[in-house]
């Protein structure tokens, strides 16, 4: 199909363009087959593509020719092929190792070389065309994410007839980080190219808006822009989970049976603390680590009492920041076993792997307090989760100041995560508050949550964006519901 076709009334109403299709590859006995991924984006965007038969696209894994287009449980998916080397260059270089750190606040300092980004513009003009291609005339193209900030000015020239939404699911940084950027100009572009530019938090619009006058000597008014004759809105949205499924899960008698096995087989400790992270280097994990070596040696905790079960996701292992920081945290999980772990009590439970929804919910219940303090975060739905789950009233929840989630989880114990006294001060505070101000803590963010999860945003935003399917498609009786 040419973009022509699109502009003559064929194609696509609803267009989503992420780096990722929302599958993965399964093969079975019978050959491939495509299974939908867990998570909050395609639980949000679904509805709007199976009402208005529409269309995602994106990469779907491995290298070379990308799969035919083909339809998933009402959604169309339409596949983009990547290169090994843009996968290098692209993905693992200009995204992963430029971009990342950069707005991450350069917890690791920003890599940056001229191949990457001609990698990066490549692949961003490839997804704009074809976007450009499946789009109908005046479709509305919801475009996500740090990787593909390019396409909404690209994806304007060819089709000016749509209408682009664009939504940074990461931390946007200051103006004094994004001028390190020595492309800055051609990025601040690409965003300019969208109608409506949505942020997890407000003051990352504003840093946006800032850039426009400071760059462009443009004229910001409130949350909006003008740019060549047309207004670009910038606003916050901030993202949330399926709070109904995890409720669901959390409930299930396989799921609270397992908690208890996981209590039993950790020794039934007094106080069992957990973290749930990706292993990145903005997480925090290290600064979590020590507080809590801090904390046994000053004997204010003590194995078997309390036991820390750590959960790092594998994330990015050819990236050499990551391979430095797995080293760095296996290191300090050894030496705080050495030195305060018993014969068949570690004091630590350190899992490098990846775990199934229904696992997570099981740690979930299990856990006394669960620690959430990276040192920069755009949201941090691992946070969201816990309270989500914990259907029962229970548990605390340490969150840093500096994850997104901070500014929707208000009754959290909030912590900078760079003051490690003050980290180890909050955790205790956690430990031994009182049950009647742990409950009242839970209900209230539980009662935020249950307002405000994946749909909600994407109706917000879907509504800003001016899209009137958008209140039909998350109307709830258009929607499965599971009530607690």
């Amino acid at each position: 199909m040419s973009p022509e076709s699109g502009q003559n009334g064929e194609g696509a109403p609803f267009v989503v363009v992420a780096n990722r299709l929302p599958v993965d590859e399964v093969m079975t006995e019978d050959g491939r087959e495509w299974r939908q991924s867990p998570g909050g984006l395609v639980t949000a965007l679904k509805p709007v593509l199976q009402s208005e038969k529409g269309t995602w696209i994106g990469w779907a894994g491995g290298d070379g020719e990308a799969p035919a287009p083909f339809e998933l449980d009402g959604m169309q998916l339409s596949p983009v092929p990547l290169s090994a080397d843009e996968l290098a260059s692209y993905y693992e270089g200009f995204s992963n190792a430029t971009l990342w750190p950069l707005y991450h606040d350069a917890v690791e300092p920003p890599s940056y070389h001229r191949s990457w980004w001609e990698a990066y513009v490549r692949v961003n003009r490839r997804f704009a065309e074809r976007a450009a291609e499946v789009a109908a005339k005046h479709a509305v193209v919801w475009v996500q994410d740090y990787q593909l900030q390019l396409v909404p000015a690209m994806l304007r020239r060819l089709r000016p007839d749509v209408r682009i939404g664009f939504f940074l699911h990461i931390p946007f940084p200051p103006v004094e980080l994004f001028m390190q950027l020595p492309k800055r100009l051609e990025l601040l572009d690409g965003l300019l190219g969208a109608d409506l530019v949505g942020f997890q938090r407000p003051l990352a619009a504003q840093n946006f808006l800032r850039l426009t006058r400071h760059l462009l000597d443009l004229k910001p008014r409130g949350k909006e822009v003008e740019v060549g004759g047309r207004v670009v809105r910038a606003d916050a949205f901030p993202i949330s989970i399926d709070v109904a499924e995890m409720e669901a899960t959390a409930v299930s008698g396989a799921v609270q049976r397992r908690a208890k096995e996981i209590r039993a087989e950790l020794g039934d400790p007094r106080t069992l603390i957990l973290g749930v992270d990706r292993l990145d280097y903005t997480k925090g994990i290290e600064q979590r680590l020590k507080a809590f070596r801090e904390l046994l040696a000053e004997g204010r905790l003590r194995v078997p009492d309390a036991v820390m079960v750590q959960v790092a996701t594998p994330s990015r292992e050819r990236v050499e920041h990551y391979k430095a920081l797995r080293a760095a945290v296996e290191r300090e999980v050894g030496r705080i076993n050495g030195d305060f772990g018993r014969v068949g009590l570690p004091a630590i439970h350190y899992l490098h792997q990846s775990y199934s929804r229904a696992e997570l919910a099981a740690l979930y219940l299990t856990a006394d307090v669960m620690m959430v303090t990276p040192l920069r975060d755009g949201m941090n739905l691992v946070a969201k989760e816990y309270v989500a789950s914990r259907t029962d009233l229970g548990g605390a929840l340490v969150l840093s100041e500096f994850a997104g989630a901070a500014g929707d989880l208000r009754q959290a114990y909030q912590v900078n995560p760079h003051d490690l006294d003050g980290l180890k001060t909050t955790l205790m505070n956690a430990i031994n508050a009182d049950t009647v101000d742990r409950v009242r803590r839970m209900r209230t963010m539980r009662r935020y949550l249950r307002g405000h999860d994946v749909r909600h945003w994407a109706s917000a935003f879907l509504t800003a964006l001016g899209v009137p399917q958008a209140a039909t498609a998350y109307n709830p009786g258009n929607i499965e519901t599971k009530q607690q």
